[in-house]
């Protein structure tokens, strides 16, 4: 049991693999999304385009779904069009921020400055 005032470390949930991922391409803007199980919400990256670049602005999972992996997908599907499709990335939300240092071989996918 643990001691009171001591917050106990949350166990990694896992989320069922592969997850469909919806990709919508507005042409100036689109996104990934996902739908969660128990959650009436769904999980997105956004992308805003600016040229044959897309700058990745946001990612929101439901609370319920946190720490399960999703959000990674997410990205890795973008870095897949990305790679499939040859536009570069701007990562301005500080998820997918962290998500290429975490992978230098997307390096390659960063828009130049």
């Amino acid at each position: 049991m643990a001691k009171p005032g001591v917050a106990r470390k949350k166990e990694p949930q896992t989320m069922p693999d592969p997850i469909t991922i919806i990709r919508s391409d507005e042409t100036s803007h689109g996104a990934y999304r996902a739908e969660v199980p128990g959650s009436t919400k769904l999980a997105e990256l956004t992308w805003r385009a600016d040229g044959n670049v897309r700058v990745a602005d946001h990612t929101f999972v439901p609370p319920e779904a946190r720490g399960t992996g999703i959000a990674a997908q997410l990205v890795e599907a973008l870095v897949a069009d990305a790679r499939e499709q040859g536009f570069t990335v701007v990562p301005q939300c500080s998820y997918v921020a962290v998500a290429f240092r975490r992978h230098p071989e997307w390096a390659d996918l960063l828009a130049k400055e």
